[in-house]
């Protein structure tokens, strides 16, 4: 994919959506901001990872916050730039590229329209592959990249440089500024050199997105079920299917957290599944047996179309099945575990591969 425009903006919202496990922002609000963007700028050039020269200077482009309050602020998109161009002051250095700091129904597509406006390609990658509800969370940080200095920004104009002396504290400070800024802002976060986006990145998110959308849209167009085509595409596993009966969800120190109750129909009638999440989706379980776990990715789509449910659209009655898809392999190591595996999150539970989780339920 070297350029992307209105066509693009359609599958990669819906894939973006997909693989941000419920998070990462709103695909409706991001794929609004981006198509504005490209209406008004033209369509954004793309650049492969492998294109970038080890001196350039890449700086990823994010939303901040629970993902609740974004449905109601809106962003205007001048927050992204304000914060861009703001970071881009304090590094004096002139900025080559923007990219995704993960994937995400909005956090992929933000950057897509900074690139737009800017006139500035976007790079093909993200520090991901999924989406995650915390700062330090990336690729990027496992590779040793600072996550400072960063610039936060609000839709009233208030700013905020920020140095910390790792990615835990940036989180920490960062997230209390977002409260204080109204829940949710946009930040210019990881400046890095060609080299280090070369060594920490998930590779081709961009293309993944677009593929999973006019895959799923192709599907319908053949009649074909849809989401046996993207477990086929993504090699994920079906991990239940079912109506949404109960939800307890509530915005709480920055995110958004809570568990969705999945009662079982067809093959899965007769059982519930419990489906646990902040920001993202992070771990799911029957009354039997766990299904699936963070890092590995759990993906709520409508049972129906394929199209991804995030975590603040999750709704009473809602037919749902829900797939599980393997983590990068950057997170299945013993510091990937140990920054976003079930047990950060107050899990009692050792990480264990989706996969094999699968085989355990079919002995």
């Amino acid at each position: 994919m070297k350029r992307i425009g209105k066509e693009e903006i359609e599958n990669i919202a819906v894939g973006a959506a997909l693989l941000g496990t419920g998070g990462g922002g709103d695909p409706f609000v991001g794929k609004m901001m981006a198509l504005q963007a490209i209406e008004e700028h033209g369509p954004v050039n793309v650049l492969d990872i492998t294109e970038i020269e080890d001196d350039d200077v890449i700086v990823p482009s994010a939303m901040m916050g629970a993902p609740t309050v974004m449905v109601e602020k809106i962003p205007s998109g001048d927050e992204a730039l304000h914060a861009f161009r703001s970071l881009e002051n304090v590094l004096n250095k002139q900025i080559k590229a923007t990219m995704p700091i993960e994937a995400g129904g909005v956090n992929s597509l933000l950057p897509i329209a900074l690139a737009a406006s800017t006139g500035l390609p976007i790079v093909d990658g993200d520090g991901m592959g999924r989406a995650f509800p915390e700062l330090q969370m990336v690729t990027f940080y496992l590779n040793g990249v600072s996550t400072t200095p960063m610039v936060l920004a609000d839709e009233k104009g208030n700013s905020a440089v920020l140095n910390t002396v790792n990615g835990k504290w940036a989180e920490k400070i960062a997230r209390s500024a977002t409260m204080e800024m109204g829940g949710s802002i946009m930040n210019a976060i990881y400046p890095m050199n060609g080299k280090q986006v070369k060594d920490s990145s998930i590779y081709r998110t961009l293309t993944l997105e677009e593929k999973i959308g006019r895959t799923i849209k192709e599907a319908k167009s053949d009649k074909k079920n849809p989401i046996d085509e993207v477990l086929e595409l993504l090699g994920g596993l079906k991990l239940f299917s079912g109506k949404v009966t109960d939800i307890d969800r509530k915005t709480d120190g920055g995110f958004v957290r809570g568990m969705a109750t999945i009662e079982g129909l067809d093959y899965y009638k007769d059982n519930y599944a419990y489906l646990e999440f902040q920001n993202e989706n992070l771990f799911i379980k029957t009354e039997q047996e766990i299904l699936c776990m963070t890092p590995d990715l759990i993906c709520v789509l409508d049972t129906e179309t394929a199209l991804p449910i995030t975590t603040e659209g999750l709704r009473y009655g809602a037919r749902a099945t829900v797939i599980g898809i393997a983590a990068d392999n950057k997170w299945r190591t013993e510091k990937g575990i140990d920054v976003a595996g079930p047990r950060y999150f107050g899990y009692d539970y050792d990480f264990i591969p989706v996969e094999t989780l699968h085989e355990r339920q079919g002995e």
